[in-house]
């Protein structure tokens, strides 16, 4: 269990027991879009908010067992950002079914889906612990799902909220889109890169003539965490004491 995602499965049974005690604080928090300008907080709200034993458990199943490899793939900051970005996007996209109350952590939780077959595509899930089901085909399976869903004006699985997972697939991948191209991450990679090999590296010059030398004294040592360093300078000394073979 990583830290947010512990968090956020201890908020969600919180206000599920507390909603469980009080209906009409449940009916405060769903989401309307037709009352979102009086409600405008359960755009929010609505995430932690579930309809019944099974609806909780099973969002908070998913998220416990997708979110700790995607928390410490992306970093709690980022993977907090998703979640939440993910949930808002499927409190928009549920603007197209304007007079239905939308409650549930299923848009984030599908947001966090969607991370994990973006960074782990091939990755096998086991459906009802059987079947055996790549992570992007599960993406793909469920988006057909939603889709018709949501086509069919809830003909096809009446009572879920198509609409709400696939703002949250949609808002998951324009966060991982953003995240891929313009990430702190990502900059000081290049940074990386470009003291290494002077940003020669893939392309055309690699295949056919192998990487350059790298310049390990290059790298930018701010920024690394001091377990980072550490793991460098052993690197180094490595390298100079056995060459770049071992």
């Amino acid at each position: 269990m990583t830290r947010w995602v512990s968090r956020l499965i201890a908020a969600n049974i919180v206000v599920f027991l507390l909603t469980s005690a009080q209906p009409h604080l449940g009916n405060l928090l769903a989401f309307s879009a037709a009352d979102f300008m009086t409600r405008p907080w359960s755009a929010f709200t609505y995430m932690f908010v579930h309809d019944g034993l099974w609806h909780i458990a099973f969002n908070m199943l998913t998220l416990y067992f997708f979110g700790p490899r995607v928390e410490q793939r992306l970093g709690s900051a980022h993977f907090l950002s998703l979640y939440l970005v993910s949930g808002l996007g499927g409190a928009a996209l549920s603007f197209l079914t304007p007079h239905d109350d939308i409650v549930g952590a299923s848009g984030a939780v599908f947001g966090v889906l969607m991370a994990f077959a973006h960074y782990w595509p091939r990755e096998r899930i086991m459906i009802w612990g059987v079947i055996p089901v790549e992570a992007r085909v599960m993406v793909l399976l469920t988006t057909g799902y939603a889709l018709l869903g949501g086509i069919s004006h809830g003909a096809i699985g009446n009572g879920i909220a198509h609409y709400a997972h696939l703002g949250g697939y949609g808002a998951a991948f324009l966060y991982l889109a953003w995240l891929d191209r313009y990430s702190p991450a990502r900059e000081f990679r290049k940074r990386v890169d470009t003291a290494l090999y002077g940003g020669q590296t893939g392309g055309v010059t690699r295949v056919l003539s192998g990487p350059p030398e790298p310049r390990w004294d290059a790298i930018p040592r701010e920024g690394l965490h001091p377990l980072n360093l550490e793991e460098l300078d052993r690197l180094q000394a490595k390298v100079q004491e056995h060459g770049m073979a071992s």
